[in-house]
This record gives C-alpha cells, sequence and structure tokens, in this order.
C-alpha cells in the first residue's frame, strides 16, 4: 500500500500515519522527494478500511498495491530514483554514466593499460572481475583480493569508480573498502540469502537480470534488497536465454522502457553481455542510450585477443573512443548527456 502525503505535511502529522500503520500490521518505507512524502506500507496487515488512513491529517491519498513489488515499485517513488556515488557521480540523472573494462582483472599492466584507456574516453566507472563464476571449474577464476587492490589502485590514478561482482556473503566484507557499486551477476539474481546480506550494505548494488528471469521476478528481486533497507539498487539488462544461438544471449533493448514505467529504479544496460560479439556491442549501446538507458556497462580490454575471459565480446580501446563520440551524438537526441 502506498500513503502519500500532502505537499508540505510536517514531520508530526507524518510520524502520526506511520505511527497507525505500524499499529496496523505493517512494516514502513519513507521516500521523501522533492515536493512530498511516500510511504510504502509492506505485509499483510489486518482487514481495514482505507479510508480510515485517507481522514488522517496530512494524508493526500491512499492506493492498494496489487503487484507484488512494492517498494521497488514506480508508485513508490513517481519523480525516479537517482543513485548517487562518491565524486559527484550519479546514476539516474541527466547524465548518462559509463562503467567499462575488461572482464576479469589479470595483470597490472592489463588493468591499468584499460583503465586509462577507459578514463580517456570519458567512462566513470572502471569495471573488472575479481572473483568469476565461470561455467567451466577449469576457466580462470579471479585473482580474488590482489585483483581488488589493482582496480582500486588503478582507479585512484585514473579517477575512476569501481564496480565488480560480488559472488557469495563470504565476499562482501572483503570487497567493502576495494569497490564502490557491488555487481550482482545474473547467475545469482535469484540467491535470496545473498540479497538479504546486501540489504544490510550501504553501498548501491547493481543487479543483474538473470537469463530466463521475468521483468517481475528482476523486481522482485531488487524487493529483497530494498526491504532490507537499502534502496540504492541499480537495474540492468544484460540478454536473456532464447533459442537464437548467432549471438551469446538475446539483447532485450524493450527491458529499458518496460522497467522504467514499472519500476522507479536506475537501468543500465550490458550489450557486452546481451550479444557476447564485439562487433554487435557499439549497434546495440547506441540503441540503449536511444531507449532510455541510464547507464552502460561495458567490456574494454587493452589486448582483447589475449584476454582470459570474454575477449571475443570486449572492445579495443580505440573502438571503444570511437563509440562514446557517437553516444556523445546521441544522447541530446534523447534529453540527455555524456561524459
Amino acid at each position: 500500500m502506498i500513503v502519500a502525503m500532502q505537499e508540505g505535511a510536517d514531520e508530526g502529522l507524518i510520524q502520526q500515519v506511520i505511527e497507525q500503520l505500524v499499529k496496523m500490521g505493517f512494516e514502513v518505507h519513507r521516500s521523501t522527494g522533492a515536493r512530498m512524502t511516500v510511504l510504502g506500507a509492506v505485509g499483510s496487515g489486518i482487514d481495514f478500511d482505507i479510508r480510515i488512513l485517507e481522514l488522517l491529517p496530512g494524508v493526500q491519498e491512499v492506493h492498494r498495491i496489487s503487484s507484488p513489488y512494492k517498494l521497488a515499485g514506480r508508485s513508490f517513488r513517481p519523480e525516479g530514483t537517482i543513485v548517487k556515488l562518491a565524486n559527484g557521480i550519479v546514476i539516474g540523472g541527466n547524465e548518462i554514466v559509463v562503467m567499462a573494462g575488461p572482464c576479469s582483472v589479470e595483470t597490472r599492466e592489463q588493468i591499468f593499460s584499460s583503465a586509462e584507456a577507459v578514463a580517456k574516453a570519458g567512462a566513470k566507472v572502471l569495471r573488472g572481475g575479481a572473483f568469476k563464476p565461470r561455467s567451466s571449474p577449469y576457466s580462470f577464476q579471479g585473482h580474488g583480493e590482489d585483483a581488488l587492490k589493482l582496480l582500486r589502485e588503478a582507479g585512484e590514478k585514473f579517477k575512476l569508480l569501481i564496480i565488480s561482482e560480488v559472488m557469495e556473503i563470504s565476499q562482501i566484507p572483503l570487497m567493502l573498502p576495494y569497490v564502490d557499486i557491488l555487481q550482482v551477476g545474473a547467475r545469482n539474481m535469484q540467491n535470496f540469502n545473498l540479497l538479504r546480506e546486501l540489504a544490510k550494505v550501504r553501498k548501491p548494488v547493481l543487479l543483474k537480470r538473470g537469463i530466463a528471469a521475468t521483468f517481475e521476478e528482476l523486481l522482485l528481486s531488487a524487493e529483497y534488497i530494498m526491504a532490507g533497507g537499502n534502496y540504492d539498487v541499480i537495474l540492468c539488462e544484460r540478454g536473456i536465454r532464447t533459442f537464437e544461438t548467432y549471438t551469446r544471449n538475446t539483447m532485450d533493448i524493450s527491458a529499458i522502457p518496460i522497467i522504467h514505467k514499472l519500476s522507479h529504479l536506475p537501468m543500465t544496460a550490458d550489450p557486452s553481455h546481451g550479444t557476447g560479439r564485439r562487433d554487435k556491442v557499439a549497434p546495440m549501446a547506441r540503441a540503449s542510450v536511444a531507449a532510455g538507458a541510464d547507464a552502460l556497462l561495458i567490456e574494454v580490454h587493452n589486448d582483447p585477443n589475449k584476454a582470459w575471459s570474454d575477449g571475443a565480446q570486449s572492445l579495443f580501446p580505440e573502438q571503444f573512443a570511437k563509440l562514446m563520440d557517437e553516444l556523445r551524438m546521441i544522447a541530446p537526441a534523447v534529453g540527455r548527456s555524456i561524459g
């Protein structure tokens, strides 16, 4: 249920409504916008007449929410969520944020060279895997904390924030000192124990759509994180599995405007995993910006042909620089800007 307070309702009136909702058996989540405060009431509560709430001083309107995702739904924060990062960078605002870098951290030379290239082209966040979930147990699994240290060092040198994937609960405290955004991969989208622990963390979480997940399932996974108190959730479309084999996945561009309609959370596009082909990354990135993506997650490697993982979908630095120039021409057409 959503309770929208009147514009200018003071703190005393808001607290009275919160107390009433708690008495009725609801857990209350508060969202304070530029003009009004919205209270999200989650839980079964008791059987009641919504007019009890509508008649309380300061209440503008009350809505029962039929969708199972109460906090991730657009009605909880109609104006949209802006996730604030360090260095004044925000995701969900006017500027489209580009996160770029190699699939995994391989060597010091590789990550520093890649970081320098993406920073020069205009990326704001350096991506790189320290722990790698691979389909084969014989594939490179990542360097762990050593990789995290290299990421942080490269980020500080080239003024980039850091995003890296967390695979299990035990990795969270290890990663916190090094990363600015914790990424949950497609395989872990419904790892609910991991999501519950990330709900306790006060750092943004980028949540990727599972390979066969519906929009509702994606938003319910976001709900796990938000219900635990972490509202800084960024969603990501990274392609889904279909019957097509030409590309690694099928990049669902329609997910971007649809999620924006259903949810207030920022939406990211990952055309690298979405296609699995270097020659298709740029056109899908351009399409994602046109469709309204708030951020892009792109794999860039200083020498993709020698990459230890995902080289076929990683851009060369010069390709990435060219793509950034193209995106700077497209973004203004949809009322956005890009670094």
